[in-house]
């Protein structure tokens, strides 16, 4: 592309590029991102990088470190993905999303480095936040990784502390078919020497072993740190940047996981950073992420937007409906990709509801209803509908909610990004 056209593409014409200029959507491997940040050059200056890999969580997790290091005073951006309606919610810029014309500068700026090197589109837009970051000159730059963690993108940049959420089985075609085999491509974003934090009780050994064998200071959800419930809030218990033991009390609660919650806060205390207690609880008070049980109001229908897109996502968002939408009817639209063990969602989430309208995905590595459907019936669940597309499944769901049938009636739209992003379009 000539430096001349690049100047006239407007975000649309570039994103359009980004999806033309590689035949592979996924290609794991650094050497040429890595190859292309060389020759920008992009420089963060003394700016802290903390990376969060995981099979879930990851965007909560994120928002809540922006959030409280936001409410302390400093300057932080973030990079995360995927968007659910505009690509500008990839690239936070302190509070705000970085805007068409920013991204499009940042696009040119890779254009013009990578030659002949063909990028996939999540590389491309990494690089591209990268280079937005470092014209900001944050305190701090929070990276969400893509897919693993290893051979991500973001993983050529050296984090100096990591956050490791979770590990279940998820993009099995990619990183393996065990939690140890996966656990291991997570852990590749740990750095030696640097503090990496593990988000849930259970761990896979190779995540300990690759800490271990790399000299990785490690610390573990339930052994060096944790919460415990506390009445309308919770405290927590964790190692401040030397090791000493400390604690907090009465934290608020925020509507995300307390083990994200927790590790996020065990994170912040092993980097050089000034925390007031007003500025963590600000920071978790207000934390609210997009399609993560996320409440809306369409046409007098209450609607909860949750993205679970794999077993252990489904498990919180069971938990959730059962916790806080007992006693309503609760209607639920259901969408997936093939690549994801929608058998293992459907059997979590048919307890939890009392219909669920099953939708289809297009695309690629679009699901039709009609396995979701099947996965239902050998459970014996006998009250679903098949629909073309999630707006059609919404929208037959919301004409059940708004019919009226004695208890308070809730649809919940969950399964994929792609299931949200569709409903978020028409709401």
């Amino acid at each position: 592309m000539s430096a001349v056209l690049a100047q006239t593409l407007d975000l649309a014409g570039w994103l359009h590029h980004l999806e033309q200029l590689h035949p592979s959507t996924i290609e794991l491997g650094l050497a040429r991102v890595q190859q292309v940040a060389t020759r920008m050059p992009i420089d963060f200056g003394a700016a802290k990088v903390i990376t969060v890999g995981g099979t879930n969580g990851k965007g909560s997790s994120v928002t809540m470190l922006a959030g409280i290091l936001r409410a302390a005073g400093y300057l932080a951006v973030t990079y995360t993905s995927p968007h659910l309606r505009l690509y500008n919610e990839r690239v936070g810029l302190n509070g705000r999303l970085a805007t068409d014309a920013e991204l499009c500068a940042g696009f040119a700026a890779v254009e013009l480095a990578r030659g002949d090197v063909s990028l996939t589109y999540f590389e491309f837009g990494t690089l591209a936040a990268f280079w937005l970051f470092a014209r900001q000159k944050p305190d701090f730059i929070i990276l969400e990784v893509g897919l693993g963690g290893r051979l991500d993108a973001v993983n050529i940049i050296d984090a100096d502390a990591s956050l490791l959420t979770n590990v279940d089985l998820d993009h099995i075609d990619w990183l393996g078919d065990t939690r140890d085999k996966i656990g291991f491509e997570k852990a590749g974003i740990f750095r030696t020497g640097k503090p990496a934090i593990y988000g849930e009780r259970s761990m896979p050994d190779s995540v300990r072993d690759y800490a271990t064998v790399n000299g990785i200071p490690l610390l573990q959800q339930g052994q060096e740190f944790g919460w415990h419930e506390a009445g309308e809030g919770w405290d927590w218990y964790g190692e401040d940047l030397n090791g000493a033991r400390m604690s907090l009390a009465g934290l608020p609660r925020n509507g995300f996981p307390l083990d994200n919650a927790a590790a996020v806060l065990q994170v912040l205390f092993k980097l050089p950073v000034s925390l007031e207690r007003a500025a963590i609880d600000s920071g978790l008070a207000g934390a609210e992420l997009a399609g993560r049980f996320q409440h809306k109001v369409h046409n007098g229908v209450h609607v909860i937007l949750d993205v679970a897109h794999n077993p252990h996502a489904a498990t919180n968002l069971a938990a959730n409906i059962r916790k806080h939408l007992a006693g309503c009817r609760v209607l639920m639209v259901l969408g997936m990709l093939g690549d994801k063990d929608s058998a293992g969602v459907v059997r979590l989430l048919v307890p939890a509801v009392s219909h669920i309208y099953a939708a289809s995905l297009g695309g690629e590595r679009g699901s039709p209803a009609e396995i979701l459907y099947n996965h239902a019936r050998e459970l014996g669940y006998q009250a679903l509908t098949c629909h073309s597309g999630p707006v059609e499944a919404f929208e037959a769901a919301c004409e059940h909610a708004a019919s009226g049938q004695g208890a308070e009636t809730v649809v919940v739209v969950t399964g994929s990004f792609f299931t949200i992003s569709a409903v978020l379009e028409i709401i």
